[in-house]
């Protein structure tokens, strides 16, 4: 391998390693180097579709956008998503390869080997440096015979290493110290510096730590990073629950309620309407918690029908009942939508197998299928939006097909990609070619688009008519434009944060 490469390894899961893979991304795309990153396998809820209509993991998907270049399935080849405690669909370059016991994954893992290795020659033909993230700890002693992320793709790729730890957990010192010290020797030395994130007060108050660390190591600190409270960046590993979780609705603001499912899927389709100055945003975990909610969503889910159960047996129902006699609003997305039809079936068994009364909402029936769809979308809503002809884009990922029965179309398609072209569609000519359900009154509907409240001209055209639904004047789209502009320079803010913490010096060199 002649291109370059360096590797972000962690001492544990969720220690930021993505984020600062992103951060690193961002620094050498600006520098003018031609960057790429890669995840050999990546164990994620919160997948993205690539414009080929091809799934990887969120987080790769923004690494790639740091890179200022189109997300690709070589740049993340395996993806695992859990459906139980013990079973995960395996997503392989991009489309569904099966759906396995861990026992079992774990047992084949090594024929994947090869198909990792080529989406690193083929990415590694085409960039001059490749940034490697790694899974889990670096120092997973048990599965070091079946290890297909961290140290064999370091060695594939003659690759240096940063390692980081996080201060916000606890336990920093034994983080790095341990991590080191249960490395291979030949392992130990590809390590050129640590990173301590997320630490919170004065970094300076941290100096006597860095002497401690380096002192014992022989490796450098490269820097402590501040945590970023208001970072506004799709992350993949967790919901932030501490901040959402402790939201306020108010009389001043439109208050919408995240539903929290256990199988709970792409959240990250609402840190938009988080950001927007006028929403109150929440999860919610139990039904009491809706009470004062203008909107409430039911997300997508990754087991559909457990999580239905779920809906019922908690007693949402009732609440949903009450919020809607309210003349409040309901919506699905992907797997939500298909939870407010009439019924969900199930003949081949992808989940759990036969049918099940949905919540009633809509008068929709779904037939799960054993294909997955997966495509980039650009629509217009119908006219039960109050949006003109506002452009949504965003991306399918569903595995099921959904009949209209009473109600209406939310969007018409014009665009769909699939693998290997795209599809540009003039007019509307077939089912496929519309997306989601929606009542007369407009208070309940659903959709399977993913990333449908992204674009700003129908974010705010949909806040301002709950707006006017709580006898609040509306809003200018100047107030939603400003918010997607921050958003999309939230890399660059971070970029700049992880630079002015951490000596890179050496790795721009």
């Amino acid at each position: 391998m002649t291109t370059r490469a360096l590797a972000v390894l962690g001492t544990g899961s969720d220690v930021g390693k993505s984020l600062i893979t992103a951060g690193i991304c961002r620094l050498l795309h600006r520098a003018g180097v031609r960057v790429a990153p890669f995840k050999a396998q990546n164990m994620s809820l919160n997948s993205f579709v690539t414009p080929d209509g091809r799934e990887i993991g969120r987080a790769q998907a923004l690494q790639a956008e740091a890179c200022g270049i189109p997300p690709h399935v070589d740049m993340n080849p395996i993806l695992l998503k859990p459906e139980s405690d013990n079973c995960s669909q395996v997503i392989v370059l991009g489309k569904m390869f099966a759906k396995q016991e861990a026992s079992t994954y774990f047992d084949g893992r090594q024929r994947l080997r090869a198909v990792v290795e080529e989406s690193y020659a083929r990415l590694a033909s085409r960039y001059d440096v490749l940034v490697i993230e790694g899974a889990g700890s670096a120092a997973e002693m048990n599965l070091r015979q079946r290890d297909l992320v961290n140290w064999p793709i370091v060695k594939l790729a003659d690759a240096k290493v940063f390692l980081v730890a996080d201060i916000d957990r606890g336990g920093v010192f034994a983080q790095v110290l341990g991590t080191l010290d249960l490395l291979e020797p030949d392992e130990r030395t590809r390590v050129c510096g640590v990173i301590i994130n997320r630490f919170r007060g004065n970094a300076k108050l941290f100096a006597d730590g860095v002497q401690f660390l380096e002192s014992r190591s022989g490796i450098p600190v490269l820097g402590v990073v501040p945590f970023l409270r208001d970072l506004m960046l799709d992350q993949e590993d967790s919901l932030d629950l501490a901040r959402y979780r402790q939201t306020t609705f108010s009389s001043d603001q439109i208050n919408i309620a995240v539903v929290l499912l256990p199988h709970m899927s792409n959240f990250t389709d609402f840190n938009v309407l988080a950001a927007e100055q006028d929403v109150a945003l929440k999860y919610v975990a139990e039904p009491a918690a809706l009470v004062g909610a203008d909107i409430v969503i039911v997300p997508g889910s990754k087991n559909t029908l457990a999580d239905l159960s779920y809906l019922k047996g908690r007693g949402y129902l009732p609440v949903f009942d009450d919020h809607i006699d309210g003349r409040r609003e309901l919506i699905g997305i992907c797997g939500g939508y298909q939870m407010l039809g009439r019924t969900i079936s199930d003949p081949c068994g992808v989940e759990q197998g036969g049918m099940s009364g949905g919540l009633g909402y809509l008068s929709t029936e779904t037939e799960l299928k054993q294909t997955k769809c997966t495509t980039q979308v650009e629509a217009h809503p119908t006219d039960f939006f109050p949006a003109g002809q506002s452009l949504v884009r965003g991306y399918q990922i569903r595995i099921g097909v959904t009949l209209r029965v009473n109600e209406f179309p939310c969007f018409r398609v014009r665009r769909r990609s699939v693998p290997g072209e795209e599809i540009r569609l003039s007019i509307a000519r077939s089912e496929e070619e519309f997306d989601g359900a929606i009542r007369k009154d407009g208070l309940v509907w659903g959709t399977y688009i993913h990333g449908v409240f992204d674009e700003p001209g129908f974010r705010r055209a949909w806040l301002n008519r709950a707006r006017m639904r709580k006898g609040l004047p509306p809003l200018d789209i100047h107030a939603s434009k400003s918010v997607t502009s921050r958003l999309q320079s939230e890399l660059d803010r971070w970029a700049d944060h992880l630079s002015s913490n951490v000596d890179l010096s050496g790795l721009l060199k």
